[in-house]
């Protein structure tokens, strides 16, 4: 007989994940799909990046590193905050991770005890509510809209606050909405927070995919923050699986004992070929990559304002659009089953960013190139 822990009838499935699913169900039909639904850079790893993993590789010593991740790594990132942003991080509060969600959860398992409330944004990454749960605390939603760019205010932290509030966590750039948070808006928020006692987590994994806007760290400002970031975004390393997390110096004991039973260690092929990320060949097609991503955005939206899709505000970062879709269908579950159905174009429903008017909007991901744009938009025309 299935027994699963009580908190499993809280957890809901990743949406998307089922999209991608019915998309390679169509893909092995015959159908071809344009994939518009999954948050990642269709770009292959940086040719740096692969041959660092190559050399390591060739080596045949692939053993555990430590906890933490390797020293030169952690150096790395710390060269990194100071050379891109000004910010002085030392490499002993960088923790190496399995991918950003490894630093979320190691982030939440040291600070949440069962029963503690995080301050979340709705509309907002899917896992971050279900990895709060998942260490028996509980998510808040803060309904955000277009009138403060999809981003909480102190204001919905103060009125949303109880004794037994944990912490509010935050995205710059959001997913799903590509809006981000200024300097001064991360200050006045940590503010409000640390005046009551909690704790400001803060996701920065789509950092440095920036348009209009110089990328920016609340690192540069601050040293009481858990900041979370990731190889996977704008350094295209996806299936590599890293990401780091930053803390406060006195967690760092803590985080690393954590680690050790979580992870061992995260994956020492794709720590060395990390190393390579950093190096200034790699950084130059990061950019030009970057680059691409703002003309591809600005290739779709107007296509889809065209088709009746709006967008209250406009996204400055991250590769998405969230887009309002009430005027041209009656949900975005059945406007997303038709558009594979029918016109072979995958997109995300709002369902999986929680619960504030998930029906009406759509996440479309600008994650292929400008003319596979041009005609998802074209299909979709046809198709509505």
């Amino acid at each position: 007989m299935k027994q699963t822990a009580r908190r499993m009838a809280d957890i809901q499935p990743f949406h998307v994940m089922e999209i991608l699913k019915r998309a390679h169900e169509l893909s092995a039909q015959g159908r071809d799909i344009i994939h518009l639904e999954v948050g990642e850079p269709d770009f292959p790893s940086p040719p740096p990046v692969v041959e660092a993993a190559q050399r390591f590789l060739s080596s045949g010593q692939v053993h555990y590193t430590p906890a933490l991740g390797l020293p030169a790594l952690r150096e790395a990132v710390s060269r990194f905050y100071l050379e891109r942003f000004g910010a002085r991080v030392a490499p002993e509060r960088i923790v190496i991770t399995p991918g950003a969600s490894g630093a979320l959860m190691l982030a939440l398992a040291v600070l949440t005890n069962p029963g503690d409330e995080w301050l979340l944004p709705d509309p907002g990454y899917p896992s971050n509510r279900h990895l709060v749960r998942s260490f028996e605390g509980r998510p808040v939603a803060l309904n955000v809209d277009a009138s403060t760019r999809f981003q909480p205010t102190p204001a919905q932290v103060e009125a949303a606050w109880t004794p037994q509030t944990r912490g509010l966590m935050v995205a710059t750039p959001a997913n799903p909405t590509g809006t981000l948070l200024t300097q001064a808006e991360i200050l006045a928020l940590h503010q409000s927070v640390r005046q009551r006692g909690g704790v400001l987590l803060v996701d920065e994994i789509y950092q440095g995919l920036n348009y209009g806007l110089e990328a920016s760290t609340a690192l540069s400002q601050l040293d009481d923050v858990f900041v979370v970031n990731s190889f996977s975004k704008y350094f295209g390393m996806t299936g590599w699986r890293l990401g780091w997390l930053v803390a406060p110096e006195a967690y760092v004991r803590d985080l690393e004992k954590l680690a050790q039973h979580f992870f061992i260690s995260p994956s020492t092929p794709a720590q060395h070929a990390a190393l390579a990320a950093f190096e200034p060949a790699t950084l130059e097609i990061l950019e030009e990559r970057r680059h691409a991503f703002a003309r591809r955005r600005n290739a779709l939206l107007p296509a889809l304002r065209e088709l009746g899709f709006q967008f209250a505000t406009e996204p400055q970062g991250a590769f998405y659009l969230y887009a309002d879709i009430s005027k041209i269908a009656s949900g975005s579950q059945e406007l997303a089953r038709r558009l594979i159905e029918e016109a072979g174009v995958a997109t995300t429903p709002g369902l999986d960013f929680g619960d504030n008017r998930p029906d009406q909007h759509l996440r479309i991901a600008y994650t292929t190139d400008e003319a596979r744009l041009v005609e998802a938009a074209e299909r979709i025309a046809r198709c509505l």
